[in-house]
Order: C-alpha cells, then structure tokens, then sequence
C-alpha cells in the first residue's frame, strides 16, 4: 500500500483541525440513481461515496464511481471533503468513522500522519439517513412517460420513424393539427432533421411561439442568446437518439444510417415560465398519441403533394381518444390536418428584414473558373497549421476559430495554376471570401430543385460557387458531414484554392494548395434568402 505524498501531507497537516466526527461510507447505486458526472457514459451501476461531519450533521463531500473502484476513492473523497467542502471551510477531523474493517485499516495506514483517528462501527446513523433520503426522492421522481403511454407512445414514435418526413420537409413547412380537445385548439407541426443533425417534431401549441422561435433563432449572435430563444418556446416535442449511449458521443453519427431497432424516442415540453421537462403528464401523454396517429394518416395520404414543392392539402381522421376507457371521454375524436404552404412562405421570410438590399441581387456566377473541380472535404489542422507558416492562410479578423474536430471542414475548388492565381487575385478584390451557406435553388424550366453553395466576399456580393441536384446522395452525404464538422469547429470552415486539376492523382496534395481562406458557416435566412430561381445561367429571388 503507498501512502499520500510528503507534499499532499504537509499540505493537508497545514488545516486546521476541529474537534469534530465525520462519518464516511460508499453505498451501491442502481444506474438511475446516479448523482455525478464521474462514470463512463456506458456504466450502469455505480457506487456513491460520502463523507459527512456528524455534529454539524452536513455532507462535506460526495462522489460517484464506478462499481468495484477499490479503496482509493475512499481517500480521494476524503480529501476533498477536507480541502474543498461541498458546504463548510477546509478543516481535518479529529476522528473518522467507516463501516467497513478493511477500510479502517486501509484509511489508518495512509493518514496516520494526519493526527486523524480511524474507528469502525457497523451502524452509521446520519449516513443511513442521507441515503434513505435519496431513494425516497428517487421514489418519487416521475416515469419519462405515464405507465400507461409508455409502450403506445414509443410504438407511435418509431411508425414516424419509419415514415420519415425529414426526407422532404424543411423546418419552415408547417402543418395544422387541429385536435379541438384539452384545451388546446391547434397544433403547429415543425419537423427537424432536413440536415442529418437533429431529427424530431416539435408541436408548438400557438402559432405566435412557432414564429417568435423562427424570429429569435435567426438573430442570437452567441451560445447564450441561442439558449435563451430556445426555452422561450411553447410546444411538445419529439427527438430521437441512438439506443446505445456510446453511439450518441459520436460527432459524426447519422441516425438515418442506423438500423431501426437501434433507435429510441424521447418526449419532453418546453415552456417560457417553466423551461425544459422531459416528463411528460397523462395529459400531454394523450396529446402526443393523438397527434402522432393523425400526422402519421397525414403523411401516409399526402406525401406525395408534400415532396412536389410543399403543396396544399389536408385531411380528416377519427382518432381513437388513449382516455376513452374514462367513461365522460369520447372514444374517437375527429381531427383535421392541414399543410401551411402560405405560413411557410412567412416563416422563411422573417429573417429576411435585415438583408432587404441581399434580396434584390442577382447570384453572381463569374468567380469560378471553367473546368474547375468542386467539392467538401476536411483538412487536418496539421496541415492549416503548416499552410499557416508557408502564409497561404487568410485568417478572419476577429476569428473565434475552434480547432475541434477531425479538421476544417472546406470548399475545396481545383483548377490550373494559373486560373488558381487569377481566382485568388479576384476573391482579394472582392474583399475576400467571408462566409458561406447552402440555399435551395429552382430552375422553373424543367422543376428541378439544386442545393446552391453560396459564398458571401467582403463587398458584401454572393458568388454562386457549386449547384448540386437536391437528391444526389453523393452531395447530401457530404454536406451532412460537413454541417458535423462547422459544429465542432464553432462555425468556421475554409476555402481551398488549389491547382493540380489534371494531376494523375486524383487525391488532394499540399503542395496543389495556393490558399487557404477563413470563411464562417452562414444560415441563408440571415442573409435573407429563400428559394432562389434560376434566370438564364443565374439564380436570383423571386
């Protein structure tokens, strides 16, 4: 057995020491009670160690460790408890007093030169009621869903999973579900995960919350403001997550790509005065059933006008009521749903106010030179690092980079040398490329739809740099990958100029790279754009 350190020794023999009894012990945890962030995010079952002054009859320190840690984190809570206590000043016992012999003699060995007694005793009062108390609380904390719901809910979660209806509607296209029970008139449908990164559905219960979130969400410049946006709204709503924890912890993880069977549902409501609850009550339990069945009849009936440029349409359902077995209920209820193409046309036109003169511009498309190779990819921050010391890289002023991540997530464009030189001349003289974003674009000649990359240059001009067809799985694996990576790195990605167009190796080298340009991730409502419609060989606003 090793001791404490002399340097941990001197700096503990240096408090001061009250004549006081702390009792200390560690009692087995089920996974759902545990109280730390200590554990692996996989550990199911895990051990709390407390120690708490038996006068003053309060817990100077508490830790949770895996099961089966041994004697050690004993000492380290015990530390803790003297150095940096949860409620009281630093001090050391006069006398300790464990349950366990064998951690009697351990804690004997190691602070012996403390001047701090160690007695064993087999009933340990205060520390028996402070754990009753926990599983009391436990006891009382209510299930994520009522009993009754549980299964229903989930069943119904995972049928609109399967139906998918990220796969064709955008967060702005809005839907109406008018349930008319409850004390609720209408529900405003808004579905997420159009970008691979948070798939759910959120039912807000006004219409005035669905546009204030969109007003609010547009405008935060900071994690904060963000935050705040958030609990001011006023819906129910629905997320899903990898069943298996550790795959939640993946940056890059798309639940699309999982098999069914590996995911799960969660439920939960936000409200201003109340914030975020991820419980939910019978009521809202009823709610959601309801509304999950008939947006699931929806879907199944109208998909089809949903995907062909979100067309009107609506229907009616007899819904059975989960409360009907109460003999005062109905036992179906008839509920309308409606597409709002007319509110999402307003929902994408709030952010539009602070880029009027954006709006009237046409989609320049003279930047890139012909021939040239498009594309998304990542650069290793080795590699920016060494591109920063050669001075190929132009930095933002000001730039909050994060270097998180497998990298900088870039737009990487391949052409001749000397087309290279001619193109980074030319993004200079537009004051250089300050940002980017993805938009939809329409060509009224044929019907179909692009994902446009548009890059914003200091003059404040947009560049149309890339159009992609908006069902080229190819595309749309890459830009979901690269929205993962923007996160990581706090919204920063680049712009590779590169020569080597007609290099028998196809693979991106260093040495093509002439420059790297700093760019920031931008949402084309904040520029003020919606769909855009190609006139001749440009795009402009309607």
């Amino acid at each position: 057995m090793s001791g404490l350190p002399a340097a941990t020794v001197r700096r503990l023999q240096k408090l001061p020491q009250v004549p006081s009894v702390w009792e200390g012990d560690r009692h087995s945890l089920s996974g759902r009670l545990r109280m730390g962030s200590q554990m692996s995010p996989g550990a199911t079952e895990g051990e709390c160690i407390l120690w708490v002054d038996g006068i003053q009859g309060v817990v100077r320190a508490m830790e949770v460790v895996p099961l089966g840690s041994g004697i050690e984190p004993m000492v380290r809570t015990l530390i803790l408890a003297m150095e940096r206590p949860h409620s009281a000043s630093p001090a050391r016992p006069q006398k300790i007093i464990v349950r366990d012999r064998e951690v009697q003699f351990f804690l004997r060995g190691v602070l012996h030169e403390l001047d701090i007694k160690v007695e064993c005793q087999p009933e340990l009062p205060l520390i028996d009621e402070i754990l009753q108390s926990f599983e009391d609380a436990h006891e009382r904390i209510p299930p994520p869903l009522p009993a009754e719901y549980a299964d229903l809910l989930t069943q119904k979660a995972l049928t609109l999973w399967q139906d998918a209806p990220w796969d064709y509607l955008e967060d702005h296209q809005a839907l109406a579900i008018e349930l008319n029970h409850w004390d609720l008139d209408t529900l405003y449908v808004s579905v997420m995960g159009r970008l691979g990164m948070e798939y759910g559905v959120l039912f807000y219960r006004s219409l005035h919350s669905l546009k204030q979130f969109r007003q609010d969400a547009g405008q935060p410049d900071t994690p904060e403001e963000m935050e705040e946006a958030f609990l001011k709204q006023d819906c129910l709503y629905l997320t899903f997550q990898a069943r298996h924890p550790d795959l939640n912890e993946l940056p890059d993880l798309d639940l699309a790509e999982l098999d069914p069977d590996e995911i799960e549902p969660n439920f939960g409501t936000i409200h201003p005065l109340e914030g975020l609850r991820s419980t939910v009550q019978e009521d809202e339990a009823a709610i959601l059933t309801v509304a999950l069945e008939a947006l699931h009849r929806f879907l199944e009936q109208h998909h089809n006008k949903l995907e062909q440029d979100f067309q009107a349409c609506q229907g009616r359902y007899r819904i059975p009521n989960p409360q009907s077995k109460n003999q005062t209920k109905e036992s179906t209820l008839s509920v309308q749903v409606r597409a709002l193409p007319d509110l999402a046309a307003d929902l994408l036109e709030l952010g539009e106010e602070e880029s009027e003169t954006t709006a009237h511009t046409l989609l320049r498309d003279d930047l890139v030179p012909e021939g040239a190779q498009l594309g998304l990819g990542v650069l290793p921050w080795t590699t920016v690092e060494a591109l920063r010391l050669m001075g190929q890289l132009h930095p933002l002023p000001e730039s909050k980079l994060v270097e998180g991540g497998e990298g900088l997530p870039v737009v990487i464009v391949r052409t001749s040398r000397p087309k290279a030189k001619q193109l980074i001349q030319n993004l200079q003289g537009e004051g250089g490329p300050q940002g980017i974003c993805f938009n939809t674009g329409v060509d009224p000649f044929d019907g179909d739809r692009y994902d446009l990359e548009i890059v914003q240059t200091g003059n404040q001009d947009l560049h149309l740099f890339g159009e992609f067809p908006e069902d080229d799985p190819i595309h749309s694996m890459a830009r979901k990958r690269w929205e993962r990576r923007c996160r990581d790195t706090g919204g920063y990605c680049g712009l590779v100029v590169a020569m080597g167009v007609t290099s028998v190796r196809p693979e991106l080298q260093m040495r093509h790279i002439l420059a790297l340009f700093e760019m920031q991730a931008l949402n084309p409502t904040r520029l003020g754009l919606g769909p855009m419609v190609r006139i001749s060989r440009q795009f402009h606003l309607p």
